[in-house]
């Protein structure tokens, strides 16, 4: 069999980022302060220009984000970007890419490039039965037995597709061709662009908090992946962040 490379983890990494709690709150005050909200600030006294260039938060920033957060304003928390790159399997790709509004995709593509034999093979701690009827699932981590048909069935699985993709390449089939034996538990890499709202949203639906309103059941796989995410956000807009938190993890 040809070697494969298997993991049970994914990785997300912020690429960049033009986001910052002042984002939110500038956004805010334009509607009431029009143009050149910088200069009215100024004249107001609310804000000095050295806390403007170092964007130093006041009491009252961190209090107009509470209002704009617990009454659901929520265009405040678009004016702002972050790019993740994420490598994950394809089937938690896919799952991703159903969150359209507020996001932007490029994905590395099968078409024009061989891809690489990396493969998602679930870990210990991932739970391997499925219990309950739709909306109410439960998951129970499965037997030591279950545990080894898992990993065998899925290497098998693996090794033959991937050799049955290198045949097709080494005897001159293109790439799209080939590319239809492999399974969903290849990784791929993606760049996903978001702004803070649409993020939040994410969050909300693909996180398990008991601080959250509404209770959600993500797939495990998908958690890994938006609780990376969640603390790369939280350090950059960490006031944001923080009112997310205290009024329930909803998108405003």
């Amino acid at each position: 069999m040809t070697s494969i490379n298997t993991a049970s983890d994914v990785t997300v990494t912020l690429v960049h980022e033009d986001a910052a709690d002042l984002h939110v709150v500038h956004a805010a005050r334009v509607s009431t302060l029009g143009e050149h909200v910088m200069g009215k600030l100024e004249d107001l006294g609310l804000i000095t220009s050295e806390q403007w260039r170092t964007r130093e938060m006041l009491e009252r920033d961190r209090g107009l984000i509470g209002f704009l957060m617990r009454d659901h304003h929520g265009t405040p928390f678009e004016h702002n970007s972050l790019t993740f790159m994420v490598k994950a399997p394809i089937f938690i790709a896919r799952e991703f890419m159903r969150h359209r509004a507020g996001w932007s995709y490029n994905e590395e593509s099968g078409r024009y490039r061989e891809l690489e034999p990396n493969f998602y093979v679930p870990g210990p701690e991932r739970k391997l039965v499925q219990v309950g009827k739709p909306g109410a699932y439960q998951f129970l981590a499965g037997t030591d037995d279950q545990a080894r048909i898992v990993n065998n069935a899925v290497m098998y699985a693996y090794e033959k597709a991937w050799s049955m993709y290198k045949l097709m390449l080494n005897e001159g089939v293109a790439r799209e061709v080939a590319r239809v034996v492999l399974p969903v538990g290849i990784f791929t890499t993606f760049y996903a662009t978001c702004n803070a709202r649409s993020l939040m949203h994410f969050l909300s639906l693909r996180t398990q908090d008991e601080r959250a309103k509404t209770i959600s059941f993500p797939q495990w796989e998908i958690e890994l992946v938006a609780g990376q995410m969640e603390k790369l956000w939280a350090a950059v807009m960490p006031v944001t962040y923080a009112a997310f938190n205290e009024h329930g993890r909803c998108a405003p």
